[in-house]
């Protein structure tokens, strides 16, 4: 009888043995999750990627060639398609210097609508802004440039007024903007205007930028320009704006100080 317990004892230790062996074997096989990070910032491998983490900008989501295009560089090197019109232009709802019907107060639909936005945040802000120019055809942009001409001479009317063909202004996204008093229009004082400051410091955030920005006359070839405003939507305009780069530089493209 003591030998038959003894023996049953002998059993049940050797179970429980073989049991505890299984437990411990199947938590040795469990991968183990380090508490160090990839990112190698020290947080746990599984915590969820915050906010903070930037994902590169996307540079192909729109052409910078199609004249169509939101994205679309026009300078003194990338000139439009001879005759291009765009075929969506009206003018506004906004303050005019001009009359609706008259095709300098009209724009692109996408970048008319977005600068009613900005034109109504200005309004928050206590500020009165005027469309000075909007769209001009290549026909209306040579009559204008003909005139810097006449007045200060080929070289000096290269500099603020592009030759016709080459002008943003065609694309429909572009915008003279200046003051309901039309004190410093079109004119750089209109830079230290309240009007002038507050439309370089919040532009980006309705999709457009500051074209010619200062001291960068030998990348856009053209003098500070603090009026001109070039709708290209508001992820590429925060980009621009936070780089402090121009569309060439941004892009990678060659300088366009001059025509070729």
């Amino acid at each position: 009888m003591q030998h038959k317990k003894l023996l049953l004892v002998i059993m049940i230790l050797a179970i429980i043995a073989v049991g505890c062996y299984v437990i411990w074997h199947n938590h040795q096989q469990k991968p183990k999750v380090s508490s160090a990070s990839p990112y190698g910032n020290g947080a746990p491998v599984d915590a969820t990627p915050t906010s903070t983490t930037a994902q590169a900008f996307d540079t192909k989501q729109f052409s910078i060639e199609e004249p169509t295009s939101p994205w679309v560089i026009v300078n003194k090197l990338r000139p439009l398609p001879n005759g291009y019109a765009p075929n969506d232009l009206s003018a506004p709802p906004v303050a005019l210097r001009l009359g609706k019907g008259t095709d300098e107060m009209k724009m692109r639909a996408e970048a008319g609508s977005a600068l009613k936005e900005l034109f109504g945040g200005a309004n928050v802000a206590g500020l009165k802004l005027l469309l000075v120019s909007g769209y001009r055809s290549q026909a209306s942009q040579k009559a204008l440039h003909d005139m810097y001409v006449a007045q200060k001479g080929a070289a000096a009317a290269d500099t603020d007024s592009a030759r016709a063909g080459y002008s943003e202004h065609q694309t429909g996204m572009a915008v003279d903007v200046g003051n309901a008093s039309r004190t410093c229009e079109v004119d750089p004082c209109f830079a230290n205007t309240p009007e002038g400051k507050w439309l370089k410091d919040n532009a980006y955030k309705f999709g457009f930028v500051i074209r010619y920005p200062e001291n960068k006359q030998s990348v856009t070839g053209y003098v500070y320009e603090p009026w001109h405003i070039r709708y290209v939507g508001k992820d590429l305009a925060k980009q621009i704006y936070d780089s402090g780069k121009t569309l060439e530089e941004f892009f990678g493209l060659p300088s366009a100080p001059d025509y070729k």
